[in-house]
C-alpha cells in the first residue's frame, strides 16, 4: 500500500502569480508593476492596520476562532452569529467545506476556467471532479444544472468568475437553484463580489437565501488584505454547525481577525478602491482593445484577454516581464490562449499600456 495516495501524488498544486522578488533577482529591475494576482494596488485598509496594531499586546493568548468577526458580521447582515464562520481566507473555509460533507462516493462539480485553488481542494479529497465547459466566457448554469446526478453533493460556483470576471444574473441563478435537489450544496464565492455589487442584475446572495447554499467572501481583494488570510461565510445554521466541527480551532489569528473587524468601518477606503477600479477600467479596456486585443467584460478589479494561442500568451508574458510588468496566464485554470490583468493605479495602468505597446510592436517587426 502506497504512503501517498495517488490522487495526492499526482496533484498539482496551486501555483500564484509571480512573485516581485523573483523577477528583481532574475532581471535585475527595480521598479516592478505586479498584475498578476488581483490584490489591492491601494494596500491595506488603513483601518485595519491600526487594528492589528491595537492587538499586539494579545499576541500570547490564543485566539477565540473568530467569534468577534462572526459576531460583527452577523450585527451588520441581520443574521445570528450561528449562521457566520470565519477562517484563513474564503480558501480556508472552502478546504473545511470539502473535509465536511465530501464521502468518498460523492462527486464535486463546477464549470471548466474558474478558480483553481477549488480545483486543488476538490482534488484532494480524492473524489470525482465533474467540469462543464463555459459559454462564452460565463458560467453554463444550465448544463450545470444537467450534469447533476445521484452522486452529486457539491457545486462550486464563482460569482463574478475568476478569472474571467463575468457573472451570472439573479434571475439566471434562481432558474438554476430550481433545478438542484436539496441534498446538493452549492458553495457560492463572492470574492469579487464588492465590485460587481452596483451591477442591477448583480445576485448578492444576502438579499435572498437558500439553505443549501454557503456564501463565501474575503477581505484579500477589495480591503487589501491578501496578507493576513482572513474570509468569512454566511450559511444555515446546521451547515455552519458542521463546519465548525472541523476547522481548526483557534482559526483565524488574532490579526487577522482585529484587521477584518476594522476593515468593514472602513467606509473612506472601500469607497477609494471602488472608484480607483472603475477608473482604471476606464482606462485598461479600451487601452487593450486600440492595440488589437478582445477583453472580456469583467465585474471585478482585473480584466481577461483572450488570445490566439498558447504560444502567444507565453510571447506576450515573457515580452512584458522583461520590462518590469507581471500578468497571470490562465493555463492553470484551463484557459490556456488567455491572461488575465489587474487593473492597478493610473501609474500601473499607464505603464501596463505603455509596455503592452513596446511588446506589440517588436512582434510586429518581427
Amino acid at each position: 500500500m502506497p504512503l501517498v495516495p495517488p490522487y495526492i501524488e499526482t496533484l498539482e498544486p496551486y501555483k500564484p502569480g509571480k512573485p516581485i522578488s523573483e523577477l528583481q533577482r532574475e532581471l535585475g529591475l527595480t521598479t516592478i508593476v505586479k498584475l498578476a494576482s488581483n490584490e489591492n494596488p491601494l494596500g491595506p485598509s488603513p483601518l485595519a492596520v491600526e487594528g492589528i496594531k491595537q492587538h499586539y499586546d494579545q499576541l500570547h493568548l490564543y485566539p477565540n476562532g473568530g467569534l468577534d468577526l462572526r459576531e460583527e458580521l452577523a450585527e451588520r447582515f441581520d443574521l445570528k452569529v450561528a449562521n457566520v464562520i470565519a477562517g484563513s481566507g474564503s480558501e480556508g473555509i472552502m478546504s473545511n467545506i470539502i473535509r465536511a460533507f465530501l464521502c468518498d462516493d460523492d462527486e464535486v462539480l463546477t464549470s471548466e476556467g474558474t478558480f483553481v485553488g477549488f480545483y486543488v481542494l476538490a482534488r484532494s479529497r480524492g473524489v470525482k471532479m465533474v467540469t462543464v465547459p463555459l459559454k462564452n466566457y460565463h458560467f453554463d448554469l444550465k448544463g450545470i444544472a444537467a450534469a447533476i446526478n445521484d452522486h452529486t453533493k457539491i457545486i462550486y460556483l464563482a460569482n463574478p468568475n475568476n478569472p474571467t470576471g463575468t457573472i451570472f444574473t439573479k434571475a439566471e441563478f434562481d432558474e438554476f437553484m430550481h433545478a438542484v435537489p436539496d441534498h446538493v450544496l452549492i458553495i457560492l464565492d463572492e470574492a469579487y463580489f464588492d465590485y460587481a455589487r452596483d451591477n442591477p442584475l448583480y445576485p448578492d446572495s444576502m438579499h435572498y437565501r437558500y439553505d443549501n447554499v454557503i456564501t463565501l467572501r474575503t477581505f484579500s481583494k477589495i480591503y487589501g488584505l491578501a496578507g493576513v488570510r482572513i474570509g468569512y461565510g454566511f450559511a444555515h445554521d446546521e451547515l455552519i454547525e458542521n463546519l465548525m466541527k472541523v476547522k481548526l480551532p483557534f482559526e483565524p489569528s488574532t490579526l487577522a481577525q482585529a484587521a477584518g473587524i476594522a476593515a468593514l468601518s472602513d467606509s473612506e477606503f472601500l469607497k477609494r478602491s471602488l472608484e480607483m477600479n472603475k477608473a482604471g477600467h476606464k482606462l485598461v479596456d479600451p487601452g487593450l482593445r486600440e492595440l488589437g486585443f478582445t477583453t472580456v467584460p469583467s465585474d471585478a478589479n482585473f480584466v481577461m484577454v483572450p488570445l490566439a494561442s498558447e504560444a502567444e500568451v507565453s510571447d506576450l508574458y515573457e515580452g512584458l516581464l522583461r520590462l518590469g510588468v507581471i500578468i497571470r496566464p490562465l493555463k492553470a485554470f484551463g484557459l490556456p490562449n488567455c491572461v488575465r490583468i489587474t487593473v492597478g493605479t493610473q501609474s500601473e495602468n499607464e505603464r501596463l499600456i505603455g509596455a503592452l505597446k513596446t511588446v506589440r510592436a517588436s512582434t510586429i517587426a518581427h
